[in-house]
């Protein structure tokens, strides 16, 4: 485990920016551990949550670093169409892979501008989050890896509210989603054609779609704890029970 001595390197930045946070693989630009925050139970434990964008361009290599990590259950954010655009090569992991649409059916009529995207989502889309939590509600769930296509968006969304449950302060959490800014630097056009491609978005994923601004994330939190009293109760809503937030916990106890 990577250790975080003294309460100036507790820092939220500096805990995103720990040793062995982002994990190098061939094929993914945005893979890295959820672990190391403080939370409820102690911190959230490292190498048992994993994020990252989507896997279709994995060579042998990198299911090589996948497989070291020991997962045991894929989340799967993409809509259908980006899955069958862009299939992930897991068939030589032992691995329970989950599929669950965030956005439902395609990306059409999305809006293209970000704000207006986390509110359709946090708004409209909470039975598809409650559905992307469900398989992790449980210690066998456990190593697990959660994505979409950048692993930015509805991965950011699904990580946030897992972290939220488990107690992790909202300025950590929103340290930890404006990671992908970096990681998805515009200036690395391999990454942008990746996503263009395989999103079905073209030239509409813009610049500022790669963005990934702290204040949205916080905004969706706050929108939850609005709504429904706190992101628990906004879960429950919409259709996760209390056990199987109490699961998620025993799981990701420090």
């Amino acid at each position: 485990m990577t250790q975080i001595a003294g309460d100036a390197q507790r820092r939220p930045q500096d805990l995103a920016l720990a040793e062995g946070r982002r994990i190098a693989a061939p094929g993914l630009f945005n893979l890295r551990d959820a672990g190391g925050y403080p939370a409820a139970a102690g911190e959230v434990p490292w190498h048992r949550l994993y994020r990252s964008d989507a896997l279709h361009q994995l060579d042998a290599e990198g299911i090589a670093v996948l497989a070291g990590l020991g997962l045991r259950t894929v989340v799967d954010l993409r809509t259908h169409i980006e899955a069958e655009m862009a299939p992930s090569p897991l068939d030589e992991l032992d691995v329970r892979q989950t599929h669950v649409s965030i956005l439902g059916g395609d990306l059409e009529g999305l809006p293209l501008q970000l704000d207006a995207v986390y509110a359709h989502i946090v708004g409209k889309c909470g039975g598809a989050i409650a559905d992307a939590i469900r398989p992790l509600c449980g210690t066998q769930a456990f190593p697990a890896l959660v994505h979409c296509s950048a692993g930015k968006d509805r991965t950011g969304i699904v990580v946030a509210m897992i972290l939220a449950v488990l107690g992790v302060p909202d300025e950590f959490i929103a340290a930890d989603y404006s990671l992908s800014a970096s990681y998805l630097d515009p200036r690395q056009t391999a990454a942008i054609g990746q996503l263009r491609v395989t999103t079905g978005l073209g030239d509409s994923l813009t610049e500022e779609l790669i963005l990934s601004p702290p204040q949205l994330i916080t905004d969706v939190l706050a929108s939850a704890r609005t709504t429904h009293g706190s992101v628990d109760g906004y879960l429950l809503a919409h259709g996760l029970r209390q056990v199987d937030l109490a699961a998620l916990r025993a799981a990701l106890a420090g």
